[in-house]
């Protein structure tokens, strides 16, 4: 899907509703729809189909423990989390979909506003800080993760304590970012709401200028700085741990600067969950979220992904800064699903 598609997904639904065979929309599963809470599950265990904008490999090992725990059938559809999202726009109350997980707090936002995510149970809601959920009760995070600047300390003696020092003729050649990245995509939507449009736009266009390079993802940009083709990178902080528990922290050289003051560039997001108004299997998909924000799926997210779980309770991987002290803006999460005008700056900008 273009970023033209994605665009007319989040804006022009109406018209897209209309076209969903262009998808596949439509199943005898969301036929009948039934409030969260209230479906009848099928089957031994009842049957579940998550639309997933986490990664296959990232996630696919909790799937199968999701499995085993509940008994569910559950049926996967990956892909990136803003697409996922404009499909399900598209499929309106045929969708297949019962239960979304989605990347980050902004696509979730987005079906929020749409009016096709049921509110949870306030049990649920209460199991994650306030901070992390939706105000009105359609999503939870299931898992946070902080933006941090990657930084190559053999070139960079001090790293920078704000996004905007990026800009700076100093680092000109220097930086690498992702720009077609979900992650990265979020942190300019929460840039644009806590700076202003202009500051954003203009934010872009100087990096831009500054020659800053581009990189398909994240991991690219992490290795990158490590083989000193460049000295700093905007990235999520999980990717820099995982490679550290892979290689040894002897074979990663890069170092991580957790942003001061606020800064956007310190945006804390989440990976979370909604049950689609439209499922006929909403029981299902409550007992899934439940899964995911136990003991054992919170767990797997500090030890096998590096990401924070947002539970009380449950340790976070070694090495990690506090959840509690990291000094990330003072955002409403709901308000990253502006995406749509995201997508528009960052091609009016020439990114995407």
């Amino acid at each position: 899907m273009s970023v033209f598609q994605r665009i007319a997904a989040f804006a022009v639904v109406p018209i897209l509703m209309i076209a969903l065979s262009a998808c596949g929309g439509g199943s005898g599963e969301s036929d009948t729809p039934s409030p969260a809470g209230s479906g009848a599950a099928s089957g031994a265990g009842g049957t579940l189909t998550v639309y997933s904008g986490r990664n296959e490999n990232l996630i696919a090992p909790l799937i199968d423990r999701l499995k085993a725990a509940t008994g569910l059938d559950v049926q996967v559809r990956y892909g990136d989390s803003a697409e996922l999202a404009a499909q399900i726009l598209e499929e309106g109350d045929n969708t297949r979909a019962d239960l979304f997980f989605s990347q980050d707090a902004g696509a979730l936002g987005a079906l929020t506003k749409a009016g096709m995510l049921a509110t949870l149970p306030q049990p649920i809601l209460d199991k994650v800080p306030a901070a992390y959920r939706a105000a009105d009760g359609t999503w939870v995070g299931v898992s946070g993760r902080s933006r941090v600047i990657v930084y190559d300390p053999r070139e960079v003696e001090a790293p920078p304590r704000s996004v905007f020092e990026l800009t700076d003729a100093k680092y000109r050649g220097q930086v690498g970012w992702a720009p077609t990245n979900a992650s990265f995509q979020s942190f300019v939507t929460a840039l644009r709401v806590l700076s202003g449009e202009d500051r954003a736009r203009k934010w872009l266009e100087d990096m831009k200028a500054n020659d800053t390079k581009t990189f398909p993802n994240n991991n690219a940009i992490l290795d990158a700085v490590d083989n000193g083709e460049i000295r700093l990178g905007l990235i999520n902080h999980y990717y820099w741990y995982e490679k550290v528990a892979e290689k040894g922290e002897s074979a990663v050289p890069s170092k991580l600067a957790f942003l001061p003051g606020g800064d956007p560039g310190a945006l804390v997001n989440v990976a979370g969950v909604g049950v689609l108004k439209a499922s006929a299997n909403a029981a299902a998909a409550q007992r899934a979220v439940e899964f995911l924000l136990g003991p054992e799926a919170q767990k797997y997210f500090a030890d096998e992904t590096k990401e924070y779980p947002l539970v009380a309770g449950v340790a976070t991987a070694p090495g990690l800064p506090p959840l509690d002290s990291l000094n990330a803006p003072d955002l409403d999460l709901s308000r990253l699903e502006s995406l749509e005008q995201t997508l528009t700056l960052l091609q009016d900008v020439g990114l995407v």
